[in-house]
């Protein structure tokens, strides 16, 4: 898949959660100098959060804390939108 491809596929995937196998979490993946960088995005609209849409949690799914505060205390990186978030290097998983 060309790198124009991934990047709209991307876009289309993390605008529409009700699609995301996994949901509410969405894995997504930066890669970079043969390393790999793994994050899940949160659909925080069904939590009533905001400011959380296009945040990237540093987690993966099978290390999900069991309590929502410790989910919403994970390190993250924080953007203003899905566009951002994928100028950032992250794609999803």
């Amino acid at each position: 898949m060309s790198p124009s491809a991934r990047r709209a596929l991307s876009l289309r995937v993390l605008c529409a959660p009700a699609a995301w196998p996994h949901w509410p979490f969405l894995p997504v993946a930066r890669r970079h100098n043969g390393r790999v960088q793994l994050g899940v995005v949160f659909d925080a609209r069904t939590a009533r959060l905001t400011g959380y849409s296009a945040t990237v949690f540093l987690t993966n799914l099978f290390v999900l804390p069991d309590r929502f505060d410790e989910f919403l205390a994970l390190p993250k990186e924080v953007f203003d939108c899905a566009e951002e978030l994928l100028d950032a290097g992250w794609a999803i998983d």
